[in-house]
């Protein structure tokens, strides 16, 4: 059986990469990401 031990690096969060930080703090990217999910939720009310 493995041991492990405090303070691994395996228990820490994930640290978002440059790229990440960019698109959740991009205002025109969180609006294409609005429209695209606004679209998606119109034809699935349209279909029922």
């Amino acid at each position: 059986m493995n041991s492990r031990t405090p303070y691994e690096q395996s228990y820490y969060p994930p640290v978002p990469t440059k790229l990440t930080k960019f698109f959740r703090t991009n205002v025109i990217w969180q609006f294409f990401r609005f429209v695209v999910l606004n679209i998606k939720m119109l034809r699935m009310v349209r279909k029922h």
